[in-house]
């Protein structure tokens, strides 16, 4: 490039990255935060000149990132000067030679603590090894539990990452789609930021399942005229009556997107059409001077079904006792006048902000006093509890967080009369470790409406709990079972593990005893050579066994040890070691098996005549060729075949993304799959006869098995089968739909 040529595209850049600074300016003049503009330009400057010459894989600048951050910390978050420094500076200590210390120095404590927050959680929640992902996202928590605002500028961080995800290799893309859904949309949710959460599910659905996602997009489409007149026809009246009211408000139809379309028409088996709600209209208020928001959004609903019939069953009265993510609103369901149902949701001004801000909304109006006591507060102090919790184990950490991130709430009453808030499944033992660890430990039943019931009972909304203990009762290894609260589990195990060791103590000290008192080495050769005896293949579980005296030892070991090994110590030891029947001969030499090297710049091809030596299918889902599908290597470096959509693939595309391979399927046309078809009707005389004999006659199809009920007139059935790929499976549901009286047919999981 000429000297000329270069300076040119040195200042078109220079203004590029200018114009992205303006419009982050104008985005926060135009917020009612503090005018900390000379703070905010300091850091944009330290930033770019750190970050200078530096650029993306997309190859676009590198501070081009950071100031896309900023502007969703302050336009889409509502946060102010602080979070917008701390994103402009988040990845500076780990990409370049400036220290925390240096944050400090120029930009003072808070901005420091923030960014060597953002650094300590670097590279995404997830690391290379499946431990490591749940030791960084406790480090997310623990920091989360600090300064909130750490986990939102890293859901900001992650969105931009998202919507900037092309330019990534396709198992790039897998992995950090996989990710997002599995915890940063989950998370967003939990922290009530509804919009960034709706964008992160459907630009993960949209790099999951492309063809899908672009099939939904263009349905939305060309219905948009039919929901439009569908909308208008229903709003004339509302809105003659809300304007009579005197209220200055606003009324609009919301859509829904595209990944919950998805997940309803998978969930429910029902085509887009057959799916009713894509709509909710959408009402916020202003306040009116000397009248409670509360009573507001019920006169908005009691002028409502003054015009349209209501569905009792569908009211949701958040604006009494708000979400746990802090969302408050008043939902119902109406019949509209052209015969469908319609959902409303009614805010004032603040509520809304609120349901799409989440928690800085929730600052915003602590500068006010409102709403001190949050859900949210009592939601991160929950966390802090567990993780200052002794030495949980890494990856069970982090399922029962997930639990808690995934939960809707039910709400439940103490004999006093106090609401205690608990996730959807809650059981009496979850309620007592919620009110106090002491009373879940001795917890031996409960009341639950004056009715004695087992811990494992599962509670419901509105019940009452009185909790029942005794001084002797303890934990015990079957409680887990039926805990679902991360709380519960954790103080569960807690105990547990102290009595395990007290336990391995008391027998290590007798086993060391007894090896003393038979004159042999007490050392820890002899204590392995010992527990391998009595069929353990590790030593701290023979102390244990020891201990809760499970095992009878002999008054002398000195025999036992001397032993050769051919006999009962060998058997333990194949056992331990997984060896096979076979004895190996000492001059036999182990040949090494090659191990085949992955492209992963590539789609793996899963091969016809290949099948079960180069790719195996997964259980938990069972993909046929066409189907959206991953590959997943394994320790022996075997390729698993996942969909797409199956939520252990989806954990698995979370926790091992250095693991996972783009696929595509080679022509399937001898080897067969596992399919399963539901099918529902109208029961009539000699339908099954036509079903079975369209699969077995028009499709050559294998039926391993078949099973219909019919009930009140109406039968539903499902049919496990042996096909080549999806192609066969379409044709079969066209076929069958086409047989009188059958109302519909869709494959499902097995």
């Amino acid at each position: 490039m000429a000297m000329n040529d270069t300076a040119i595209h040195k200042s078109t850049e220079d203004q590029l990255i200018q114009q992205a600074f303006d419009d982050l300016l104008n985005d926060y003049l135009n917020s009612n935060h503090r005018r900390k503009v000379e703070l905010i330009t300091k850091a944009f400057h330290f930033a770019n000149q750190a970050h200078a010459g530096a650029k993306r894989r997309s190859g676009e600048l590198y501070i081009m990132h950071p100031l896309a951050v900023a502007r969703i910390v302050c336009r889409e978050m509502g946060l102010g000067s602080t979070s917008i420094c701390s994103a402009l500076l988040h990845d500076v200590v780990e990409d370049t030679e400036y220290t925390v210390e240096d944050i400090n120095n120029m930009f003072g404590p808070k901005i420091a603590q923030i960014v060597d927050g953002l650094t300590k959680i670097s590279g995404g929640i997830f690391g290379e090894q499946a431990s490591a992902q749940a030791e960084n996202f406790r480090k997310l928590l623990l920091t989360m539990s600090d300064d909130i605002r750490v986990i939102l500028i890293k859901i900001a961080d992650r969105l931009h990452n998202m919507r900037t995800l092309g330019s990534m290799l396709p198992a790039k893309q897998f992995k950090i789609a996989g990710e997002t859904l599995y915890l940063y949309a989950p998370m967003a949710h939990r922290l009530g930021l509804f919009s960034i959460k709706t964008e992160l599910e459907d630009l993960s659905f949209k790099y999951e399942h492309p063809e899908e996602y672009d099939f939904i997009k263009q349905k939305l489409k060309s219905t948009e005229k039919d929901r439009q007149a569908l909308y208008d026809h229903f709003a004339a009246p509302v809105l003659e009556k809300l304007n009579a009211m005197g209220l200055t408000y606003e009324m609009r139809a919301r859509v829904k997107s595209v990944y919950s379309i998805w997940c309803k028409m998978q969930s429910k088996g029902v085509t887009f059409e057959e799916i009713y709600d894509l709509f909710a209209v959408r009402i916020i208020f202003d306040p009116l001077p000397g009248i409670d928001e509360k009573n507001l959004c019920w006169d908005i609903y009691s002028a409502i079904t003054d015009i349209y019939r209501i569905r009792p069953d569908r009211i949701r009265d958040w604006v009494s006792r708000p979400k746990a993510n802090g969302y408050q609103a008043l939902h119902l369901t109406v019949m509209g006048p052209d015969g469908q149902w319609i959902e409303i949701q009614i805010r004032s001004r603040r509520m809304d902000e609120i349901a799409e801000k989440g928690f800085a909304a929730h600052w915003k109006y602590k500068e006010n006093n409102i709403e001190e006591d949050t859900e949210l507060d009592k939601w991160l102090q929950t966390i802090t509890e567990i993780l200052e919790s002794p030495d949980p184990n890494a990856l069970d950490f982090l399922n029962t967080i997930k639990l808690n991130l995934f939960s809707s709430e039910i709400f439940v009453f103490t004999p006093k009369g106090d609401i205690k808030t608990l996730p959807q499944g809650a059981t009496a033992l979850d309620f007592a470790y919620a009110l106090h660890t002491s009373l879940g430990n001795s917890c031996i039943g409960a009341k639950v409406n004056h009715k004695l019931v087992p811990l494992s009972h599962p509670l419901t909304s509105g019940d009452q709990v009185e909790i029942l203990t005794s001084r002797s009762q303890t934990p015990q290894p079957e409680w887990l079972n039926f805990v679902t609260t991360a709380k519960a589990r954790t103080k569960i195990d807690a105990v547990l593990k102290k009595y395990r060791k007290e336990m391995a103590k008391q027998g290590e000290t007798r086993v060391v005893a007894l090896l003393e008192q038979s004159e042999v080495d007490a050392g820890i050769p002899n204590q392995d050579k010992l527990a391998l005896y009595f069929g353990f293949a590790k030593r701290e579980e023979f102390f244990f066994a020891v201990g809760k005296n499970e095992i009878a030892l002999p008054d002398n070991v000195k025999k036992i040890l001397k032993e050769k090994t051919d006999n009962v110590l060998f058997k333990y030891v194949k056992q331990a070691l997984g060896v096979g029947n076979k004895n190996p001969k000492p001059e036999e030499k182990a040949v090494p098996i090659e191990k085949p090297v992955f492209d992963k710049t590539k789609p793996y091809t899963l091969k016809e005549e290949a099948f079960e030596r180069n790719y195996v299918i997964a259980e938990c889902c069972k993909p046929i060729p066409g189907d959206d599908a991953f590959g997943f290597i394994n320790d022996d470096n075997t390729v698993i075949v996942h969909k797409q959509s199956c939520p252990i693939g989806l954990r698995l595309k979370s926790s091992f993304g250095e693991r996972i391979l783009t696929t595509e399927w080679s022509s399937h046309k001898n080897a067969s799959f596992e399919a399963t078809l539901e099918i529902k009707g109208i029961d009539s005389i000699g339908i099954l006869n036509e079903i079975t004999r369209t699969i077995s006659d028009d499709f050559s199809v294998n039926i391993q098995r078949l099973l219909i009920e019919a009930k009140d007139g109406v039968f539903d059935g499902k049919i496990k089968m042996y096909v080549h790929d999806v192609e066969d499976i379409q044709k079969m549901c066209v076929a069958l739909s086409k047989i009188k009286n059958v109302k519909a047919v869709g494959r499902v999981a097995d």
